[in-house]
Order: C-alpha cells, then sequence, then structure tokens
C-alpha cells in the first residue's frame, strides 16, 4: 500500500479505516456528533483556525518538544542509539494538551459552554482542565475511583484548574467505566457541551480529529531528527492503549523505509484480566461507538483489562491501529509489567527523566531491541512524564534497587 498522502484517504467519509472505525450511537446524539464533524472539517482548513493553534503551541503549551539522545542509556546498552521525542516537555507534561487544545478551540468555535471527558492516568483530564481553565469553559473528568487512589497527584491538578471530578465506582472502577459515565453525561447535555474524547477511540470523527491535533509530535520529531543525524531512524516506537501519542508520532514516518512498533500492555500475563494487549488477543467488536480489535467474552462483552499504566488499561484499541496492523505497515508487540518498571527505573538514573509508566512500555521495547541490536537508532516517544506515577511505584515498588541497573 502506497502511503503517500495517507491522511486525505483515511477515513473515508464514513469515518472508517478499511473494516474498522464508524459511529455507532443512540439516536439522540446522531445529530450531536454530525454537528462536531461539520464543524472540525469547516475549521481544520481555516487559516485563521490553525494558525490560533499554532499560536498557542508555541506560546503557552511549549511546541516544538525536542528529540533528546540518551548517550549514556545507549552506551550502557551496546551500540544501538535510543532518542526520545520528549513530550515530557510539554505543557502539563504529556502529548495530550495536543488536542485537548484543539478540541477546546473547537468548543469555543462552537458554541459549548462545557466540556466532558473520561481520563484513566489523569493526563487527559489535567490537559483539558487546562484548556478549560485558558478558553473560559467548565470542565466535567469522570474518572474510575482506582484510578483516582493511583493518580491522586493528577487529580488534585484537575481540581485547581477548577475542574468538576466525577468519582466512578461501577465495574472494576478504570478507564472503561469513565468512559462509559463521560457519555452518559454528554447524551443529557450534548446541547451546550461537547465530549473532549482522549484518544483515538471512539465514534468518527474523534479518531481523526485526535490523529489530526497530535500529527504535530510526529511532524516535528521527523524534522528534527534529520536535523540531528542526517538520516532517519532505524525504528519509532510508542506506546499503545488507545493510541494517541502513537498515531501522533507514527503519521509522519507512514511513507518512509523506517520500521514502526507499537507496543501494548501485557501486564502481568497473557491470562485473561491480566493485561489490556487489544491487538495482540482481540477480535473485531464495537465498543463505545465505534468498531475495532477488542478483548472479549463469546457474547461481545469486553473483558476485564489490567495494566501498570491507567492510561493503558483499555479493552480496545483506536480503529486506525487496528487498520495499520491489517495492512503489516505498523508493527506490534507488548511488554510486561516488570519490564517497563525496569525501564522506568533505567531512565531516571541513567539520564535523570522519571517517565510516566505508560511510555515506560514503549521505552522498555527499545531497550530490548537495543540489547538485541536489532536496531542501529531507534526514536521513542516518552508521551510523558512520571510525576503522576511516583507515589504509587515507591509504594509498590519501592525505589528500584531491585532491578541490576
Amino acid at each position: 500500500m502506497d502511503f503517500t498522502n495517507y491522511t486525505k484517504f483515511y477515513p473515508d467519509i464514513a469515518g472508517r479505516f478499511g473494516e474498522y472505525g464508524g459511529a455507532y450511537l443512540p439516536p439522540q446524539l446522531v445529530e450531536a456528533f454530525k454537528e462536531i464533524d461539520e464543524a472540525y472539517m469547516t475549521i481544520a482548513h481555516s487559516a485563521s483556525f490553525i494558525n490560533e493553534l499554532r499560536r498557542i503551541r508555541r506560546e503557552f503549551q511549549g511546541r516544538p518538544t525536542p528529540v533528546y539522545h540518551c548517550e549514556r542509556l545507549s552506551n550502557k546498552l551496546g551500540r544501538c542509539q535510543i532518542y526520545l521525542k520528549r513530550e515530557d516537555l510539554n505543557h502539563t507534561g504529556a502529548h495530550k494538551l495536543n488536542h485537548c487544545m484543539g478540541e477546546g478551540l473547537l468548543a469555543k468555535y462552537m458554541g459549548k459552554k462545557r466540556l466532558i471527558a473520561e481520563t484513566g492516568a489523569g493526563q487527559h483530564g489535567v490537559a483539558l482542565a487546562t484548556a478549560a481553565a485558558f478558553f473560559g469553559l467548565e470542565c466535567e473528568i469522570h474518572m474510575g475511583e482506582v484510578d483516582i487512589v493511583k493518580q491522586a497527584p493528577n487529580v488534585t491538578r484537575m481540581k485547581i484548574l477548577g475542574a468538576k471530578v466525577v468519582p466512578v465506582s461501577h465495574g472494576l472502577k478504570t478507564l472503561k467505566e469513565a468512559v462509559d459515565s463521560a457519555f452518559e453525561s454528554y447524551m443529557n447535555s450534548y446541547k451546550d457541551s461537547i465530549y473532549c474524547i482522549g484518544s483515538v477511540v471512539g465514534p468518527h470523527p474523534f479518531p481523526m480529529m485526535v490523529r489530526d491535533f497530535q500529527m504535530v509530535v510526529g511532524i516535528e520529531a521527523r524534522q528534527q531528527y534529520m536535523e540531528m543525524t542526517g538520516e532517519l531512524p532505524d525504528e519509532i516506537c510508542a506506546c499503545v492503549g488507545g493510541g494517541s501519542n502513537a498515531m501522533g508520532l507514527f503519521t509522519a514516518f507512514l511513507n518512509d523505509p523506517v520500521r514502526i512498533v507499537g507496543v501494548e500492555p501485557m501486564g502481568r500475563g497473557p491470562k485473561i484480566g491480566d493485561n489490556a494487549a487489544s491487538i495482540t488477543f482481540g477480535k473485531k467488536g464495537i465498543l463505545h461507538g465505534f468498531e475495532s480489535l477488542l478483548l472479549q467474552d463469546d457474547k461481545g462483552e469486553p473483558l476485564p483489562v489490567y495494566s501498570v499504566a491507567s492510561g493503558l488499561d483499555y479493552p480496545s484499541v483506536g480503529p486506525e491501529h487496528a487498520f495499520l496492523h491489517d495492512m503489516k505497515r505498523v508493527d506490534y508487540t507488548s511488554v510486561t509489567d516488570d519490564e517497563a518498571m525496569e525501564a522506568f527505573f533505567m531512565l531516571s538514573r541513567y539520564e535523570g527523566i522519571i517517565p510516566a509508566l505508560e511510555s515506560s512500555h514503549a521505552l522498555a521495547y527499545a531497550l530490548k531491541a537495543a540489547r538485541l541490536n536489532s536496531a542501529n537508532s531507534i526514536l521513542v516517544n516518552l508521551s510523558g512524564r512520571g510525576d503522576k506515577d511516583i507515589d504509587y511505584v515507591v509504594e509498590h515498588y519501592g525505589v528500584g534497587d531491585q532491578y541490576k541497573i
């Protein structure tokens, strides 16, 4: 498949990436999502909207974020050189603000008064609360009670920024249930609100919109890496839960001779309920208004999922990832909790950078590849910083002395 001008052809007018995607909505939300689609397609090509978003990125978000060469870590592992796209240096500490500011600007254009969203690790919630404060909008964040405990610093940040945090106490009390709760709230208030989905998931047009807003990551990284080294990396990689940070990086490299790797959470292992590896173990199904690969039982109901990283414990994956997997353009693999934790401590000790547990999954893959000497260079999307995780990590893993680093 030729990936030249890929984003102009995918998704199609129905919001589908091949056999995945679409919009499976209750009747009362069909017009609401049509309104969002039409508004986005109108302003996405507007010079005033684009220039305003560029100004916000430059003056408020602190973009462009740099590409960084992990020289000490690379030398420790062998000859493979590891580079990081430092999205942890983006304002609020992760890539999430890239699409949240775009969604906030869209909401202002549409005359909406409230932003509604779910969050797992809390980074999307913090980013959306930040966008709401910036644009003068109300903000409502739904978050599972398990994640509220794990990500207490981010919950505090959301509240300080003025957001209403809604605890979700049913089911597994994590990301999937938070999405359920946010959708229900949106159904009751869609006339004056917009649901700002936190990844490349959900009904059309959100997988497309979030990808488009996140493409800045890959566009910057490709140019920066070329300027640093005079060539392209052998491989690029990113963690994949829903998959927004990965699509942000991958899109710019799809037509290049570069291996692209998405890294899923294998958690405690391959048993049901011990991981959230949707591409590895999933089958085609429908969840939260879109069709993709889904961890599901024989009745099509979502299975319980788990990951040490709250932002990755989702039973499905963005439809574009499922499509790119079928097209064999992106290779998807997985790492365990223990491998991610080793990477977390290694980056902290050798480079002075504490990564998010989500990002540690991508880094763990890079460490394995470096040890195998399977590539000369790897560019990792360091999608977020680990401030939000340190209390949980110390409580459950100490300070890393058990890892031989």
